[in-house]
């Protein structure tokens, strides 16, 4: 493959890791300016601020050039299950209603917090020594929220519906029936707002994949 169409070191894991693959993705986001826009290359560092966004691919129209400005760096997730594993939330600008309702959730009943307080306690969540925080599993998988994301065997799932669905390069493969998962991906405080009723939204493959499942 050569460089004018190698792919840009810009989608994100459910590990949030910044890989490049040619996935294509529901949403887009940032974690601030991680790039060089001469190069169109990642800098080392993996975050500049704490507000870990997901966006909207299109809003009002607006195009950009990815990664060829200092504005922001765009990074691409499969879904907002993906998203939201990798320590991201909703952004309250251009996804308003799915940010209100990720925080109404978040306080379930207590008084909501503000974006800069939701930052700060994901950010103690997403990571430790500079690697992914696998946090305990606090349910068996089978009463697991939707977008729950698990992690078994250095490999990531992503629960719908009581089944466990491998999240790969190539995107969602059929969900597997047995899965020994070791812990959670998805950050303590977001599976307390899906748990609570947020409702992210799942890659398409996923009602595919249900709706073909035997009854």
């Amino acid at each position: 493959m050569d460089n004018q169409h190698r792919p840009l070191q810009n989608r994100v894991t459910p590990f949030g890791d910044i890989v490049a693959i040619m996935q294509r993705g529901l949403f887009t986001g940032n974690r601030g300016i991680i790039h060089d826009p001469a190069t169109k290359s990642l800098l080392r560092r993996r975050w500049s601020s704490k507000a870990w966004l997901i966006c909207v691919c299109d809003y009002r129209g607006r195009r950009r050039d990815v990664m060829a400005g200092r504005s922001w760096t765009e990074l691409f997730f499969l879904d907002e299950a993906v998203a939201l594993a990798a320590g991201h939330r909703p952004c309250f600008f251009c996804r308003r209603e799915a940010a209100l309702g990720f925080r109404a959730a978040w306080a379930d009943g207590s008084s909501p917090p503000s974006a800069g307080e939701l930052d700060a306690a994901l950010h103690a969540q997403r990571q430790s020594g500079g690697r992914k925080r696998i946090h305990p599993l606090p349910l068996p998988i089978t009463d697991l929220p939707d977008g729950t994301v698990v992690v078994a065997a250095d490999a990531a799932f992503t629960v719908a519906s009581g089944h466990c669905f491998p999240w790969t390069e190539a995107g969602y493969r059929a969900p597997e029936a047995h899965v020994d998962a070791e812990g959670m991906l998805t950050p303590p405080s977001t599976f307390h707002a899906l748990r609570a009723g947020y409702r992210p939204v799942l890659h398409p493959d996923i009602a595919s994949f249900l709706a073909g499942l035997p009854s």
